[in-house]
């Protein structure tokens, strides 16, 4: 595990994203889910991810959070999740932002699996981190998926 110790701790944030691709006739059956919610549970299971980030990536430092939330929408064509994660400590948050998502993405898969085998998780990717001695850094519309 890199050494921090001598970096200053300051804000750090992160956003992620991803999406899950699902079929018109599932979205329709969300509402209705035997198990539950699933976009309620895939948020906090999110939620749950940021938190247990460095037990779950190797080498990957544990952190204080002080801010994690999921936005999760249901679209044309699947179910959209945003995280956005926040501490401050001397290093960054986009892992626990990008599991948070993963994680969210999965259970969504697993609570409606019954219904559909051909669901897909696609473009999962940082949409910004802020802090830190790298400077900010904002994924620009080019390199965007049509998902975003």
């Amino acid at each position: 595990m890199v050494d921090v110790s001598p970096k200053p701790s300051t804000l750090r944030t992160a956003r992620a994203h991803a999406f899950v691709r699902i079929g018109p006739e599932v979205l329709e059956r969300l509402p209705n889910n035997p198990k539950g919610n699933p976009l309620e549970i895939a948020r906090v299971a999110g939620v749950m991810a940021a938190k247990k980030t460095a037990d779950l990536i190797p080498l990957c430092h544990p952190l204080p959070l002080s801010h994690a939330d999921l936005d999760i929408e249901v679209e044309a064509g699947g179910v959209r999740i945003h995280s956005k994660v926040s501490t401050t400590a001397p290093t960054g948050v986009e892992m626990e932002a990008l599991t948070a998502v993963s994680v969210a993405a999965l259970t969504v898969y697993d609570m409606v699996k019954a219904l559909d085998k051909s669901i897909e998780i696609q473009d999962i990717y940082l949409l910004e981190k802020t802090g830190g001695k790298s400077g900010d850094f904002r994924r620009d519309a080019a390199n965007r998926s049509t998902h975003d």
